[in-house]
């Protein structure tokens, strides 16, 4: 069986290899790039399982139009092959920018499935990955 394949999209390269150690230590193939542009298409040619991305990168709401694109109904969309595919978004917007917001209340605003605050530990980030991965989310 093919290993699951999981795009982290985020602009801090000790955040992506903190996310990175502990995925691929439970056998996961992780992908990473730092901008949403480059996300976007590492999304269209690698077709990951999940991606988990991040909200703040070269704008302070990057991740959520990297979301919307991803998402997109337009039956023209780049990334209609991409449309199913679970979404994590990990942010410190609340903590940086006073932003709140949560997945019941957001969730036809915001097209991710789960939100996870930074930092991370790494069996809170093993546990919502394979919940999400088994459809759980």
């Amino acid at each position: 069986m093919a290993k699951q394949k999981i795009l982290i999209i985020d602009d801090d390269a000790d955040i992506i290899e903190a996310m990175r150690m502990p995925l691929e230590a439970h056998s996961y193939d992780v992908i990473t790039a730092n901008c949403g542009k480059d996300g976007l298409k590492k999304a269209r040619e690698e077709i990951p399982d999940l991606i988990i991305l991040d909200v703040m990168m070269e704008t302070d709401t990057e991740g959520f139009h990297v979301a919307y694109e991803l998402r997109s109904e337009e039956p023209v969309s780049l990334y209609k092959e991409c449309k199913t595919i679970p979404i994590l978004m990990i942010t410190a917007v609340s903590k940086k920018k006073g932003m709140k917001f949560s997945p019941e209340k957001d969730e036809a605003f915001l097209p991710v499935d789960e939100f996870i605050e930074k930092p991370i530990q790494p069996k809170d980030l093993l546990k919502k990955v394979a919940e999400l991965l088994a459809g759980k989310g």
